[in-house]
């Protein structure tokens, strides 16, 4: 069973003054939040930052993942507000890596009365290709993905992460996302892939009710420019920055420019 506490129960961490502009960061698939700690840290000094681990992930309490609740990216969305909640915080600012970019939105649409702002890193709202639509990936591709994932869960880890993280030139990348990805439950793994990867929330970005920024990297195999493009049109009121990096995960291969896109993004649309 599951502690009834959020807090315990996403493995919360919380740093920075009381009563400063919340930022709280949702870490993606595979992940947990130290792939933050690059990044996390350096807001501290003028926001409150808090981090968490999804159910399933990292250090959060195994109980708390649900099979129903979690086969749906709304289902992590829930994991978000109730953190929010559990620190009763207003006026957040979400900043969420790829897939939790989506469950983002979906929690700023779900109680836009709590949040201020949404920092969308390598986002998609569908990674299936559709007519008029470029998401990277055609459907013959995701069925391989799914079920080399469902098979060899480590193989397929090895051989995806150092792809993910882009940057071949820095194996130690790779590496460390394959660990990430290698930490989880297969079997929870395989279903957070089919909410990913199956997901089609392109019609939840006109609704999203507060500032965007949509942070992208130049090449990204999972989030191409096409996709970050596409978000940055659909969100009502979005900036889209592209970094002079590659990969998916900016946070771990470009700490630097990431942090420096963000702050300056929060010092021009959102009071600290």
């Amino acid at each position: 069973m599951s502690t009834a506490d959020p807090l315990a129960r996403h493995a919360v961490t919380v740093r920075g003054p009381a009563g400063a502009t919340p930022l709280v960061f949702a870490h993606g698939f595979g992940c947990d939040q130290s792939m933050w700690r690059l990044v996390a840290p350096g807001f501290a000094d003028r926001y409150r930052v808090v981090t968490f681990d999804f159910a399933g992930a990292g250090g959060s309490d195994p109980g708390a993942y649900d099979e129903l609740r979690h086969s749906r990216l709304d289902g992590y969305a829930a994991d978000l507000l109730d953190v929010v909640r559990g620190l009763d915080l207003h006026d957040v600012v979400v900043v969420g890596h790829s897939v939790a970019a989506i469950i983002g939105a979906l929690a700023t649409i779900a109680e836009p009365e709590r949040f201020a702002g949404l920092v969308m890193v390598g986002p998609s709202p569908r990674y299936l290709d559709d007519d008029g639509y470029t998401g990277g990936f055609s459907r013959e591709d995701i069925d391989d993905l799914l079920g080399a994932l469902a098979s060899n869960f480590l193989g397929w880890s090895a051989t995806m992460a150092p792809a993910i993280v882009g940057n071949p030139d820095r194996p130690e990348l790779g590496h460390e996302l394959t660990e990430s990805f290698c930490r989880m439950d297969p079997a929870v793994a395989r279903r957070f892939a089919q909410a990913t990867f199956l997901a089609d929330n392109r019609a939840d970005l006109p609704l999203v009710p507060v500032p965007a920024l949509v942070l992208q990297c130049r090449e990204d195999i999972i989030a191409p420019l096409a996709v970050g493009a596409y978000v940055a049109e659909q969100v009502p009121d979005a900036t889209l920055v592209v970094l002079d990096a590659t990969g998916h995960c900016p946070q771990l291969s470009a700490p630097e420019q990431s942090t420096a896109a963000i702050r300056a993004w929060l010092d021009d649309r959102v009071a600290a």
